[in-house]
């Protein structure tokens, strides 16, 4: 057996010859080097839909439009000839799963009136689809960055935008604060992770009513047990307008929703007739393992009590689910599902639909309490529309709440809005008039509604 001492030195003497041999022969060929990531292009799995977007003609100069790629997320900018030195970014919505990354223009008119004002804007695409907040707060503010950088630095930065960009620019407010000056959320995900409680409640309840046990629910949810379901409670010819088809235990589905999804209000029932379907089959959604591809596991109803609790007792009947994702449900920092504390930092001005029952009114309710406990209400106006839809918004009603935004930011007085939180004005039968667009009436689903005085 070799001694250590001489195991060393034929070592040393075969790399000694290893390296004459490589210095004769040339060294080995270095690794290729990883081209930099710049970010100009999208991530793995996503493709760019960004097709050129025609400028518009206001006060008879043309618009300029900058399309490109940031930060692997599409963008567009749009600045008008007479720009009064602030940006506005614009947050889109849910976009399911696709791998399509796309921007969107300002919706409800707000484009032609923003330019028309002297305000440029900005979208991103996000660089990620999926429910992912988290996504949406970074790219929207790289992409802020990058309008200072290639056309000039803001006097202000405001965002506007609908349903899951309510969740980015609740977020936003607080990841950033300070940054942005005042901010539209319409139809917004205002009360972030109990939006996905709302839908484990309907499925939960229904099911406990029916006596139909299916959760986690199986693949053949929505063509077996919805259906048993419906025909249990009286739902399956329950139509928007027409006759209540409901019994005993449809209706106390219909009340226990009412209450979840933001109290007795106007056309609240009617709303359900509209959403009653929808609901089953939003509990069947699965992109993947994680929050922003499946943001039900950060679901629970384990301390939700409802009411009315008879003629069946759900409360002692009803499945108990908690979070399959604990951690994700109860981390502070910036993930794909994030809290909002409810600690803006800027004026914040929202609308939303009294019937919406996939971002449901409990949304505003559920915001205005937590921005209540942080001593912050004076920063917060809410106003509801009667209308059952997901984002109806007229240009009147959208229109009204961005120029009260835009006074307000400027120094003007703090606009009216309505109280969400008191329940007898929000049960009282004119409820949401003060700000709904009388001429929208008889449009999508208006006619649910009586008509305001």
């Amino acid at each position: 057996m070799l001694s250590t001492t001489r195991l060393t030195r034929r070592l040393l003497a075969a790399g000694a010859a290893l390296t004459l041999a490589l210095g004769l022969t040339g060294a080995a060929p270095a690794a290729a080097a990883v081209p930099e990531d710049d970010g100009s292009q999208p991530l793995p799995g996503y493709t760019i839909s960004n097709p050129p977007l025609a400028p518009l003609e206001i006060d008879g100069a043309t618009t300029t439009v900058r399309q490109g790629v940031h930060e692997h997320a599409a963008y567009i900018i749009e600045t008008p000839a007479n720009w009064n030195g602030e940006l506005v970014m614009w947050a889109h919505g849910y976009r399911g799963q696709t791998p399509v990354l796309s921007p969107e223009t300002p919706a409800f008119g707000l484009r032609q009136r923003m330019l028309a004002q002297g305000y440029a804007w900005a979208a991103s695409s996000y660089d990620r689809n999926g429910y992912d907040i988290r996504s949406g707060v970074l790219t929207t503010r790289a992409l802020a960055d990058l309008f200072t950088d290639t056309v000039a630095r803001p006097k202000r930065v405001l965002m506007a935008g609908v349903s899951m960009g309510g969740h980015i620019i609740g977020r936003s407010l607080e990841q950033y604060p300070g940054y942005y000056d005042g901010a539209l959320p319409m139809c917004g995900v205002l009360g972030d992770q109990e939006l996905f409680d709302f839908f484990l409640d309907y499925n939960l309840v229904a099911q406990a009513l029916a006596g139909v046990r299916a959760y986690p629910t199986p693949p053949d949810y929505l063509t077996n047990a919805v259906p048993r379901i419906q025909v249990a409670l009286g739902l399956a010819g329950l139509k928007p307008g027409g006759p209540d088809t409901t019994n005993a235990l449809g209706k106390q589905l219909r009340e226990i929703t009412v209450n979840r999804s933001g109290g007795d209000r106007p056309g609240a029932e009617a709303a359900f007739t509209v959403w009653k379907d929808f609901l089953f089959g939003i509990a069947t959604t699965n992109g993947g393992d994680s929050p922003a591809q499946r943001p039900g596991q950060l679901a629970t109803n384990l301390l939700t009590w409802y009411t009315p609790n008879s003629p069946v007792n759900v409360n002692a009947t009803v499945q108990r689910v908690a979070p399959e994702n604990v951690w994700q449900r109860v981390l502070p920092t910036l993930t794909e599902v994030p809290r909002i504390a409810g600690r803006p930092t800027a004026p914040v001005l929202s609308l939303h639909d009294l019937g919406d029952m996939f971002v449901p009114f409990s949304m505003e309710q559920a915001y205005a309490r937590d921005v209540a406990h942080h001593g912050r209400s004076r920063l917060l106006v809410q106003r509801a529309v009667r209308a059952a839809n997901h984002c109806e918004f007229s240009p009147a009603e959208a229109g009204a709440a961005w120029d009260d935004l835009t006074t307000w930011v400027r120094g003007g007085a703090r606009p009216a809005g309505d109280d969400v939180t008191d329940r007898r004005k929000v049960a009282a039968a004119d409820f949401g008039c003060r700000f709904t667009d009388p001429t929208a009436y008889g449009t999508g689903t208006r006619p649910l509604f009586a008509r305001c005085p």
